[in-house]
This record gives structure tokens, sequence and C-alpha cells, in this order.
């Protein structure tokens, strides 16, 4: 009898999931996106003195990326019809994040990583977009970027359909957080003429950022190397340095990683990102 009821428990808790599964909006799925995994925000939302983003200003566009190739100003992607991208089609601003083009046919340049985001799911791509339309709008002028590198006439041929990836694979949903959505490799694999080394080094680290308040940091290894990178460290571990960026030995890693964002990941998530990185080569670098 008790087995019979321990059965109907978990039967009932099962359907429970899916449904809730099954439930989630396309606003929903996009907010959580945009708000965690790709953290949209720590681009393109500005911040005060303090670092903290400002008060009704999410979203809004400003934050500078200085760099000896450019210097990026985060544009402005709430739905304001003047600044922001109100007036856009759904394909066009789909388009933007994919391929890197604004509706005028002009390139959006780096440090916006489209050779991820243009494998985003169609499904989470429609939610970014729909969560999009929600935010509310406001109105702020952002300078255009500047570049001292030439851009290319466009970052490859246009987008083609992109399959959901199933969410019980942990390592292949992992693998897609980590990967097209929230960009991990982007920072951190070394560059080889300009672009991540993916097929070499990933997870390898050596990119140098911008830090806040001025200076240089280095994206560290994220590989499964004992030494280089973070095979020694638990699963609880790495998910501190990704939520609250606290390594094992207490020490801080540099705030240019979207903890704030990251914070508010749900655990199933953070145990397919871990399961991801335990996957990747280890290589001491």
């Amino acid at each position: 009898m008790h087995r019979y009821v321990w059965l109907l428990a978990l039967a009932a808790s099962f359907s429970a999931s899916i449904h809730a599964v099954r439930a989630e909006t396309p606003e929903e799925r996009g907010a959580y996106l945009v708000e965690t995994v790709a953290a949209c925000g720590n681009c393109h939302t500005p911040r005060g003195p303090d670092g903290a983003p400002l008060t009704g200003k999410a979203l809004a566009g400003g934050v500078v990326i200085e760099l000896p190739a450019f210097t990026a100003i985060g544009a402005n992607i709430t739905p304001d019809i003047e600044t922001g991208i109100g007036g856009w089609s759904d394909a066009e601003i789909a388009t933007a994040i994919r391929e890197g083009k604004r509706p005028d046919g002009t390139l959006i340049g780096p440090p916006m990583p489209f050779n991820f985001y243009r494998h985003i799911s169609d499904r989470d791509m429609h939610a970014i977009v729909a969560y999009l339309r929600t935010v509310p709008a406001v109105a702020n002028e952002v300078p255009a970027s500047e570049y001292r590198i030439p851009l290319p006439d466009a970052y490859g041929p246009p987008a083609t359909p992109v399959p959901e990836v199933p969410r019980d694979d942990k390592v292949a949903y992992g693998a897609y957080l980590a990967g097209p959505v929230g960009h991990c490799l982007e920072c951190h694999t070394p560059r080889v003429g300009g672009h991540p080394d993916l097929e070499n080094r990933p997870g390898a680290g050596g990119m140098e950022l911008p830090a806040p308040g001025g200076g240089i940091v280095v994206a560290p290894n994220i590989t499964p190397h004992s030494d280089k990178g973070i095979g020694s460290w638990s699963d609880a571990e790495i998910k501190t340095a990704i939520t609250r960026g606290v390594r094992p030995d207490g020490t801080e890693l540099a705030p240019v990683m979207a903890f704030a964002w990251y914070a508010n990941m749900s655990e199933e998530d953070l145990d397919a990102i871990v399961a991801y990185l335990r996957t990747l080569k280890p290589v001491s670098h």
C-alpha cells in the first residue's frame, strides 16, 4: 500500500513538472533567458558609479566597452520607437541578434557574439523577442560605436532554422546554454585570427577584457584541467563561481562576469552547464 501511494505521488509530481514546462509562455521563457543565462543587461543596462544597474534603465543601452580595436557602446534594446527597437519587426530583431544586421542593412560590430547567437533555437529566439516587447520603453539616445578595425560585409550566410535542444540531455543542453545562449566560450576561449579557437582549445581562457574601473583582466581557464582549470573544483564550487563570482579559495573573480544575472539561474540549468564543462578537453593554458 505504501509503495502504491509513493508511486502515485511520484507520478503526480512528474505530471506537474511536465505541465509546468508546457505552461511556460514565450514571454516567461524569454524573460528567464534574457535576465539570467544570456545576461543581456550586462552590456545593455547602464550602471551607476557603484556598478549597480540604474533603476528604470533596464536594457536602455549606454554601457561602454573600450578595447584597442573599438569603443563599443551597448545599444538601447527597449521598445522605444525613436531610440530603441520598438519600430523593428520580430524578424528584424531576430536577424540583428543572429546575424548582426540592422533593418537598414548596416552591421552591428563586436563584441556581440553572433557566431554563438546564430545557433539559438527558433523557439528561444521567438521567446527572447517576445520578452523584449514587454520591457518598459526607455528613451535613451546612445552614441554610435567606433571601430578601429574593418568590419566584414557579413558575419556569415543567413541564419537557418535551429531546432530545440532537449533539456533531458544534460550535457547537450549544458553545451547549448554555455554556447549559443550564455556564450561563455566567447570570453573563455583563446582567440586565433580574432575568433575563438573552439576547435582546439574551447574554454582554455586567455582572452583580455576591460575591467570595470580600468585595466585589463584575463578570462580564466574553465576546462577540467586539474592545475590550470577547474578540474579540481567540486560542482558546488563551480556553481558558486558562476553565480557569486567567488573561487574555492575565497578570492573574488572580476565583475566582468554577469554574476548578478547568473545568480538567478535555475539549479537544473547550472547542473547542465557544470556537466558540460566537465566534458571539455583539459587544456594547460
